[in-house]
């Protein structure tokens, strides 16, 4: 009878298979999370539109803040809004708002801008603020007549269709880059707009456009 030796079992490549699985899924889960942090970074980047169109609902709530003020305003001066005959922006007139009207001046900031913080129940003329004021109004003046805005890209008169905020993104009228804005009305309402105006804009009598300082 022959006996055959034992037959050796070799460990083949299968041997190295964990390892090589490993590798592959921990690359595959760092390009994934790169993919979703560049992702991120387009939509709630600071220049892009999806970022800009929540500062503009947050940018709205602001002049809703800032219109409260006002009214207090006009009930102690017979209906008119803030007046300085001096101004050249609309950080004067705009300033007297504060402290008699409102301690808050985080609501003169426009969030999707760049602009500085302002100190908490301080006058601010002699600082920059984020929005541009049709100085001269009254309370008693309707939903058609702008009462503020983001910075526009000019002080005239503008009809539908006319650069009302920045088109490329660039300054001036560029709080929201080149996404649009908000206008204040003088009986409160808020409406946003397009870098091209969706209103016409007319500056009425006894009435000035300040925007803030550049």
């Amino acid at each position: 009878m022959i006996l055959h030796p034992p037959v050796r079992l070799q460990r083949g490549p299968a041997s190295h298979s964990l390892p090589a699985t490993r590798g592959s899924s921990l690359l595959e889960l760092l390009i994934v999370v790169a993919l979703i942090l560049v992702l991120f970074t387009l939509y709630f980047g600071g220049g892009t539109r999806g970022y800009q169109q929540k500062q503009i609902q947050n940018c709205a709530k602001n002049l809703e803040s800032v219109y409260v003020a006002l009214k207090t305003y006009s009930m102690d001066n017979n209906d008119r809004f803030p007046v300085l005959s001096t101004a050249k922006t609309a950080e004067g007139p705009l300033s007297q708002l504060v402290p008699r009207c409102t301690t808050g001046t985080e609501f003169f900031i426009c969030p999707g801008s760049k602009d500085s913080k302002l100190p908490d129940a301080q006058p601010f003329a002699d600082r920059t603020i984020s929005y541009a004021y049709y100085m001269g109004h009254t309370i008693k003046d309707g939903a058609d007549q702008a009462l503020m805005s983001d910075r526009q890209v000019n002080t005239n008169s503008k009809v539908v269709g006319d650069w009302l905020f920045s088109h490329d993104g660039k300054k001036p009228g560029a709080n929201h880059k080149k996404y649009g804005g908000n206008l204040l009305f003088c009986d409160g309402s808020i409406q946003s707009s397009s870098a091209e105006s969706a209103f016409t804009l007319t500056n009425a009598p006894n009435t000035v456009l300040l925007n803030p300082k550049p």
